[in-house]
């Protein structure tokens, strides 16, 4: 029963902050962890030091799942999680065009101090997704792949 009230009382600190929408992806991230054998990947370190890691995995030109990981706070884990769900069902060039203001937009926005955060989602999606043609071009290069 503890938990219960502990997990209410971070729901309501987190919504005097965030929006519904961001408390959710905060609290239950979609598609965390790493696809073992993915088509693309990227890990992107942003300015405040959060790194993000985006894997791909793609089937007949369509991202047909995305996960990721991040060491950074509950609004970049709520950017990486809504990526996810953004990407899921999109071909590579429909993807990379998921930006900063999409992710805001479909999170309901963000503090101005987390707006970064969104910025590193968007850009670690876009480096799988350049990953991911990168391998499509030169499969090879899967083998060296650690």
């Amino acid at each position: 029963m503890a938990t219960v009230n502990n997990e209410d009382a971070v729901r309501r600190e987190l919504s005097a902050i965030y929006s519904p929408t961001a408390v959710d992806h905060i609290m239950q991230p979609r598609n965390w962890g790493e696809i073992a054998v993915a088509d693309g990947q990227a890990r992107i370190t942003g300015p405040c030091g959060d790194t993000m890691a985006v894997w791909l995995r793609v089937r007949d030109r369509i991202i047909t799942a995305a996960a990721f990981e991040t060491d950074g706070c509950g609004a970049t884990v709520a950017c990486g999680s809504i990526l996810t769900e953004l990407a899921i069902g999109q071909t590579l060039a429909a993807a990379m065009s998921i930006g900063q203001q999409t992710i805001l937009d479909a999170l309901g926005g963000l503090p101005e101090a987390n707006e970064h955060c969104a910025l590193l989602a968007a850009n670690t999606l876009k480096a799988a997704a350049r990953d991911c043609l990168s391998m499509q071009k030169e499969p090879w290069k899967r083998s060296y792949r650690g």
